[in-house]
């Protein structure tokens, strides 16, 4: 009988295979509805060459479960993939920072997810997405008598809210803490629907544009938003803000803390939001320090937005003293 004992966190959502691919022949078209402010375009039917391409496996739960391991954590990832020659690479990959699979579905039915991220020249991107098995992933058939993490980190389960349902439920019977990074079709529920497990959230994370989504009102209005649901996480709501840094709503002291984006160029921002949520979690489940994890989520993320691909630039250990003066933290007034 396997029993996997003292683990640390088990990273809960999809894992698929990534290409990048960069052109500077992508032209860009200024448009104030897109999240970057612009659109990026190509004619059909013609011929576009390429600068660079890149593969790597990819997925919410797969990214984030390398960041825990290699900042010192027992970790295990729960995805579901195809029986494909890109499930196996998802598996290996894992496999190879040593972190439990385990408790990785394989789907003979259906492919693993694929996604193709369209890079422009100054990092932005647009990604193409097939979710293909990551969208049947069953947390019912998962076997929770024979594992009992510290730590759940959740993220996109394609809106399914019964998976959702059934892993709050496993928390709470099993006394385990939440970090919860919801996709758009978890966000696409509304806060009506999703109100009772953000309660049961101990740090919740969203960018700006998904907190908009959330709570239907406009991303130019920071402070609605974050009134809306700054009290509902049990520890903290963590809203990022791309070039603009990150804020974070303190629920217990009822303080909102601020960190601008730490310099530097960016290569691709595919993973970044992974990275951070990741980055603060390990960081608050050693000492429960906000202010720190602001910083160390801050950390790994810029190490991902300045290299290619959503892995590379995790961070391989929690960073220096030094490092950690790169991070500029203030505490603002919420109006």
């Amino acid at each position: 009988m396997f029993w996997l004992g003292g683990l640390d966190v088990l990273t809960i959502g999809a894992g698929t295979r990534d290409v990048f691919i960069k052109s500077k022949h992508f032209e860009r078209k200024s448009d104030p509805n897109a999240p970057a402010g612009f659109d990026a375009c190509f004619p059909m039917g013609a011929k576009i060459t390429l600068d660079d391409i890149y593969e790597e496996t990819g997925g919410g739960a797969t990214n984030a479960a390398v960041t825990f391991k290699q900042l010192g954590y027992k970790t295990a990832c729960f995805c579901r993939v195809g029986s494909d020659s890109n499930g196996d690479a998802v598996k290996q990959a894992l496999k190879k920072h040593g972190i439990i699979t385990k408790f990785i579905q394989t789907d003979s039915r259906r492919q693993t997810g694929y996604a193709v991220i369209l890079l422009s020249g100054s990092g932005h991107r647009s990604i193409l997405v097939y979710r293909g098995a990551a969208n049947f992933l069953d947390v019912k058939k998962c076997d929770w008598s024979k594992i009992n993490p510290s730590w759940f980190y959740i993220t996109s389960l394609g809106g399914n809210i019964d998976q959702l349902a059934t892993l709050f439920s496993k928390a709470k019977t099993a006394n385990i803490k939440i970090a919860w990074n919801p996709g758009n079709g978890e966000l696409k529920l509304g806060l009506k629907k999703l109100n009772k497990f953000i309660q049961s959230t101990d740090l919740l994370f969203l960018n700006r544009e998904e907190a908009a989504l959330l709570t239907e009102k406009p991303p130019r209005h920071l402070a609605e938003i974050i009134k809306t649901i700054s009290s509902l996480p049990r520890q903290a709501l963590i809203i990022t803000d791309g070039p603009n840094g990150a804020y974070v709503y303190d629920s217990v002291e009822n303080s909102l803390l601020h960190a601008g984006a730490i310099p530097g160029k960016r290569r691709n921002t595919t993973g970044a939001g992974d990275a951070f949520g990741s980055g603060f979690t390990a960081s608050f489940m050693q000492d429960n320090d906000l202010r720190k994890a602001l910083c160390v989520g801050s950390l790994n993320s810029i190490g991902v937005i300045t290299t290619m691909g959503a892995k590379v630039g995790i961070l391989e250990k929690f960073p220096s003293a030094r490092q950690m003066k790169r991070c500029k933290i203030k505490k603002i007034d919420l109006l």
